[in-house]
């Protein structure tokens, strides 16, 4: 009996047990395509998979501008305000983390994986969401640069 496929089937089962769909469909996504011999379907999710996502995130984040749920006036009273503002450097700075995260993660592959089990643990069992490990990767790349890791 082979035990390749062990690591994705325990994946599955936390995160049905730990009541997180979205996990429970990225792994059963995964072991479906793995399962029908699909592997170049693999290196594609693999490669452009963070992209992909990134783009469908924006997306939902950019719709209320397109519905007219927020308009001009709406953008320009998140200065007004100090949660607006607080809000704004926030973004600015977890997004430049996670930007940090995707080099990071591209220059130290062995960190990937510890980034993963720490995310999924965040999503199945804290309902976390698994964008975690762009910004864990930033966070760690920041940590490790400043303590010369």
């Amino acid at each position: 009996m082979s035990f390749e496929n062990l690591p994705i089937i325990l994946i599955l089962a936390l995160s049905v047990i730990g009541n997180n769909n979205t996990v429970a469909i990225a792994a059963a996504a995964l072991l479906l395509l793995k399962l029908l011999g699909l592997t170049s379907w693999l290196n594609v999710v693999e490669t452009r998979g963070i992209n992909v996502g990134v783009i469908i995130l924006t997306a939902a984040v950019l719709t209320p501008l397109v519905t007219g749920k927020v308009d001009i006036a709406g953008l320009g009273n998140a200065f007004k305000t100090p949660t607006g503002v607080i809000a704004i450097l926030i973004g600015l700075a977890v997004a430049w983390i996670a930007g940090q995260g995707v080099g990071f993660m591209k220059t130290s592959p062995e960190t990937v994986t510890a980034l993963m089990v720490g995310t999924l643990i965040g999503v199945c069992f804290f309902r976390g969401l698994a964008v975690g490990p762009l910004i864990a990767g930033g966070m760690v790349a920041l940590i490790a640069g400043t303590l010369r890791l």
